[in-house]
């Protein structure tokens, strides 16, 4: 009979006592962060979450001097800080989540409704609600809204030890960048099919999380 690691049962552990710390939740939302930069990007010409895209053209259009263009990419990011730093100030996790699944549904109601700016406000307020309050998987730290980090903090499992725990955690990391890639191409698939009522898979992944994390006892 092969005997449990430390580890293993620390795993487990942390999986019953903080479920929001799973790879199954840390799974869905990776996967949402990736549709929701798909379907924003198709369907705005911004990105909700990965903001360093946004950074990015916002530089190439400050030194082209297209100003409008420029306020476009501005828009998430400062929604994005924003909503980053309600998260952290408040520190409640399954009330951002719910917030962010507010967000999500309004956007879904308000595209092509409203101007676009506010849509883009709302909808990366609320992904840095979620994206701000989910930061660790297990032991581990990792961001549900971009795969470059998680590609490098699985690079440094593998080059900190050949133990169970490291390979464990670079394992992890690269579940999450494939469930990431696995939604930017689902976002790109299903918003050119369903069109705004898209989110809809993003708001049923993060109601799953919802879900998965109230269990008795577990803080508010």
């Amino acid at each position: 009979m092969q005997a449990v690691s430390p580890d293993q049962l620390a795993g487990a552990r942390i999986e019953v006592q903080a479920p929001e710390r799973s790879l199954l939740v840390a799974s869905l939302l990776s996967l949402s962060g990736g549709f929701l930069d798909a379907y924003t990007w198709l369907s705005l010409g911004v990105f909700a979450s990965s903001q360093t895209g946004n950074v990015v053209f916002l530089g190439i259009d400050a030194q082209s001097g297209q100003w409008q263009r420029m306020h476009h990419h501005l828009l998430p990011l400062a929604a994005f800080i924003l909503g980053s730093l309600v998260a952290v100030r408040s520190r409640a996790i399954l009330g951002c989540l719910v917030g962010e699944i507010l967000c999500l549904a309004a956007a879904m109601l308000l595209l092509h409704h409203v101007p676009d700016e506010i849509t883009i406000l709302v909808l990366s307020f609320g992904v840095a609600l979620q994206s701000a309050s989910f930061r660790q998987v297990g032991h581990w730290k990792y961001l549900s809204v971009t795969v470059t980090g998680n590609m490098l903090r699985a690079i440094d499992q593998v080059v900190a030890g050949s133990d169970r725990d490291a390979a464990r955690g670079a394992g992890t990391m690269l579940v999450l960048c494939l469930m990431f890639l696995l939604g930017a191409a689902l976002g790109g698939c299903v918003t050119r099919w369903l069109g705004t009522w898209s989110l809809a898979l993003p708001i049923a992944c993060s109601a799953c999380v919802l879900w998965l994390c109230r269990r008795p006892g577990h803080p508010r």
